[in-house]
């Protein structure tokens, strides 16, 4: 509508998208209404003949006011179509506005200018304001000074400065204190805005302590002291760092995992080598750091091709069955979905792909779908984090969304986990009708997923159960371990798998506890189990 209108409408519609951005609109949606303008620019240039020129300003103001990631550009060009107007656009946006001298200023003044501040501008006027209550305490003032800023949804920026300079001058926390304080019971600034303050400094506290060492141990003070106060949701003090939960850990042996962990992914993704990852991750000997591995695995995925994410997601049920607990899963994701909208400032559309990663991980067993409830429980309500859950969660409920979510990313290692499960199952069937021993052996290693072989051992003894005709099965194992075919962590975990299921098994059949208590019996008299099978729950 904006764009159909006087300078005057165009100007106030790129302040309302700022004032939107966070409260209202996260930087994934507002990528996406871009996104939408684009592929329809050949419909809007029928009414509005100067559509391609004014939709590139507004995109470059919200580059500019900092709610769109630059980044946006290289995603947008890589999804229209080559000679299309959209793209013709993004020319527009790269080459006239945003590689031009001085470029911030020539967009914020192309419709004239309002009472608008840029982004720099209104840091630097918070910066003045904090400090001349800091040297006066005037706290009227700095609220009048505040309110004047006209800027409710970069209220934010106030409380996290506030912080840094608390921190930066410990004799001022009191005043600090009292002045975020008071904000928040006079409703100046919302408990949204407190909240998102506190966030952005703890995302930046760990390059804080590089200047201050004392940083963290102060912040962690001051958020306690918030929350004891009443004026910051308690629920921060779970869910502030992404990484805050290891911090019994120096941040130089957090920092030097995470580079070990870059190179090990990477090199996965040339090579496409499970086996090899899960060894080179076990030589880390790190257990406690699991959920940051999983946090780099799916983040580095996430910028990549469709090949990298069903390669990740592979992946990711490897692990959890050779090195991940469940708990390991579930805080990894807790840590994506808490960095979330940050992550959306480098990967458009990171809160899609996450989504699609969680619903991923229950299609393939790796969660269940109650841990998401678990998970929602460590995000803050209404969060970027918490809406992917819920995206996540409408993916699973929609129609034959086992296959869809399986095809997400078409399979890019050419093996999805639905596919291999249906060739085992055939291969199996094949060889218990009359099939031959050396055949049934051959198919499992084309396969070509040893890492995966539990599903072999799982789908042969409940076919045993099944078939009443368990001779054959029985036969097969024997050969597939006695090769080396089937670890015996393998075999462990595929009876592992058979042990968790039994309750359900036994519904459709009766006998299933019986002969399954034979299975196991057999397979420790030859040593296919660890001993800690035992133990299995």
């Amino acid at each position: 509508m904006a764009m159909d209108r006087h300078d005057k409408e165009k100007e106030m519609a790129s302040i309302l998208l700022s004032s939107l951005y966070a409260d209202l609109l996260s930087s994934y949606r507002i990528s996406e209404g871009f996104m939408m303008l684009l592929e329809s620019t050949e419909d809007l240039t029928v009414d509005i003949p100067d559509a391609t020129d004014v939709l590139a300003v507004f995109i470059a103001r919200a580059i500019v006011d900092e709610i769109l990631p630059p980044v946006f550009l290289t995603r947008a060009r890589a999804l229209l179509p080559e000679f299309s107007k959209g793209i013709q656009v993004l020319q527009v946006v790269e080459k006239s506005y945003l590689s031009a001298p001085h470029h911030a200023e020539l967009v914020e003044r192309k419709w004239g200018g309002s009472t608008h501040s840029t982004v720099e501008e209104a840091k630097s006027k918070i910066k003045n304001i904090l400090r001349e209550y800091i040297e006066n305490e005037d706290i009227d003032e700095a609220f009048r000074c505040i309110r004047e800023l006209s800027l409710p949804f970069f209220h934010h920026e106030v409380v996290k400065r506030a912080l840094t300079f608390g921190i930066e001058n410990v004799s001022s926390q009191p005043s600090i204190l009292k002045l975020l304080k008071e904000a928040a019971a006079s409703c100046l600034i919302s408990p949204n805005q407190i909240s998102k303050g506190f966030s952005r400094l703890a995302e930046g506290v760990d390059d804080l302590s590089l200047d201050i060492p004392s940083a963290k141990v102060l912040f962690d003070k001051l958020v306690s002291t918030a929350i004891s106060e009443g004026w910051l949701d308690a629920s921060f003090g779970k869910s502030a760092a992404p990484d805050e939960e290891i911090q019994s850990t120096s941040v130089v042996k957090v920092k030097r995992f995470k580079e070990e962990c870059g190179h090990i992914i990477h090199e996965y993704f040339l090579s496409d080598d499970v086996p090899e990852l899960i060894r080179s991750l076990e030589e880390l000997s790190a257990p406690e750091f699991n959920p940051i591995f999983l946090k780099k695995l799916v983040t580095l995925a996430m910028d990549r091709k469709s090949r990298e994410k069903e390669m990740a997601s592979v992946l990711l049920s490897s692990l959890r069955l050779e090195l991940f607990s469940t708990d390991d899963i579930i805080e990894g994701f807790v840590m994506l979905l808490q960095s979330a909208e940050d992550t959306a400032l480098d990967i458009v559309d990171a809160p899609s792909e996450l989504a699609l990663f969680l619903a991923r991980a229950v299609i393939d067993e790796v969660l269940i779908p109650l841990n998401l409830d678990e998970i929602s429980i460590k995000l803050r309500p209404n969060s970027s984090g918490s809406q992917t859950v819920q995206m996540a969660r409408a993916l699973l409920s929609a129609r034959h969304s086992g296959e869809r979510i399986l095809r997400c990313w078409g399979g890019g290692t050419g093996w999805a986990v639905e596919d291999t499960k249906d060739k085992i199952t055939k291969l199996l069937e094949e060889y218990n009708t009359g099939g031959d021993l050396g055949e049934a052996c051959r198919c499992i290693r084309d396969l070509g997923m040893p890492f995966f072989n539990h599903e072999v051992v799982k789908k042969a003894l409940v076919m045993a159960m099944e078939k009443q005709n368990d001779t054959s099965i029985l036969v097969l194992l024997q050969e597939c371990f006695g090769e080396g075919l089937i670890t015996i962590n393998q075999m462990t975990k595929g009876f592992a798998r058979v042990k968790e299921g039994l309750d359900d098994l036994i519904l459709d059949i009766p006998n299933a506890q019986e002969k399954f208590g034979e299975y196991v019996e057999l397979a420790t008299e030859r040593g296919w189990l660890l001993p800690t099978f035992a133990s299995v729950p």
